[in-house]
């Protein structure tokens, strides 16, 4: 997903943001919403890299659902590039069949807050996923699709798009919530690239924290 790119995170996002992964250090951060109260744990360092914090586009999709009152309740549900796994964690405690995916090194801090917040009972899975490469391991036939700032390293668009694809079916929505970085390629990829291979709908604009949150579906015969 973030493939060897992921050695040169001033390449990869803002230069702003570099620091956080210079040190070694593990923060515990706690959030509330639809009522649920969350422990997240984010283990920064060179290690993690970018899958280590609870990044902004999250907490706007997190923030988003509890808005609109969307019903999860018993329906199938995969996060792609889950870092911490705060949203998919938050889609389990409100009843949803959950997948989260990221890379082989991610997991356990996945694992770790998933323990922590998911009482034991609820069907939630972690899995590896790497873009392009093992999607058709995985099912066809979710109703939610997730991603919280995964669009932002155009080497791996193709490959987002290929999982894209064999993950939805008809009845599937996909839910992209993303920081717009110009510079990376994120608008073009919403706006032009997306569109040609779905339909793409705007649903939440944040001006202050420059973050767009997309309903994406299939195109309708």
């Amino acid at each position: 997903m973030y493939s060897e790119e992921e050695s040169d995170l001033n390449d990869v996002l803002p230069q702003d943001v570099g620091s956080l992964f210079s040190d070694t250090y593990t923060e515990e951060s706690r959030y509330e919403f639809c009522g649920h109260r969350l422990l997240i744990t984010q283990h920064y360092g060179c290690h993690l890299g970018v899958a280590a914090p609870v990044w902004d586009a999250a907490l706007n999709l997190c923030s988003y659902f509890e808005k609109q009152k969307v019903n999860f309740k018993g329906k199938n549900i995969i996060e792609l590039g889950a870092g911490t796994g705060i949203v998919g964690i938050l889609l389990s405690l409100l009843g949803g069949n959950v997948t989260l995916t990221d890379l082989p090194h991610t997991l356990p801090q996945i694992e770790k807050n998933a323990s922590a917040n998911v009482p034991n009972g609820h069907p939630l899975k972690v899995c590896a996923l790497s873009w392009g490469l093992d999607q058709t391991k995985f099912p066809q036939d979710y109703d939610f699709v997730i991603g919280a700032d995964i669009v932002y390293l155009k080497e791996t668009y193709d490959h987002l798009l290929q999982t894209l694809q064999h993950l939805c079916c008809p009845r599937t929505t996909i839910f992209l919530s993303s920081k717009m970085r110009t510079e990376h390629g994120t608008v073009d990829f919403f706006q032009d690239v997306l569109p040609k291979h779905f339909n793409v709908a705007l649903v939440q604009r944040n001006v202050e924290d420059n973050i767009n949150i997309y309903s994406v579906s299939q195109y309708q015969n």
